[in-house]
């Protein structure tokens, strides 16, 4: 099995974990404000792997770099919104209606990677991109 792979399965595994995890601490919180306490969590949590890996040297390329530097904050707040958008719908309507409209951006991303990227997308990956926006409507809106 490829790296990749396994990297993106325990990915999907986490996110379910976030997904269900996050419903249930959320049950008469302000979702705003946990995500923002979730997010320090992972910050710091994030931080000790960089010391643990002692990747602690390679800060000053990352900060010394702008255009990359830019791009990552601006991917951040996009995550934070992602997120804080994400805790209020857990909060306010059912995982897994929630996480079937959300793994639309898998198709948001793809699209964005082909105008945006100049990724190419074969026939298979279309009809595959057409069957997850099938399947995801299905499953929240059914």
């Amino acid at each position: 099995m490829s790296t990749w792979l396994i990297y993106a399965l325990l990915s999907a595994v986490f996110a379910a974990f976030v997904a269900i995890l996050g419903k249930v601490g959320l049950q008469s919180l302000d979702a705003n404000t946990a995500t923002a306490i979730r997010s320090v969590v992972m910050a710091l949590f994030l931080i000790g792997v960089v010391f643990i890996q002692g990747k602690t040297g390679l800060i000053g390329e990352v900060l010394a770099n702008k255009k990359a530097l830019l791009f990552i904050v601006l991917s951040g707040i996009a995550g934070a919104l992602s997120w804080l958008f994400y805790f209020l719908a857990i909060k306010h309507g059912q995982v897994s209606q929630v996480v079937m409209i959300d793994k639309l951006s898998v198709v948001f991303a793809v699209i964005l990677a082909v105008i945006l990227l100049g990724e190419k997308i074969s026939l298979m990956g279309i009809l595959g991109v057409l069957f997850i926006t099938a399947g995801a409507l299905l499953v929240a809106l059914g």
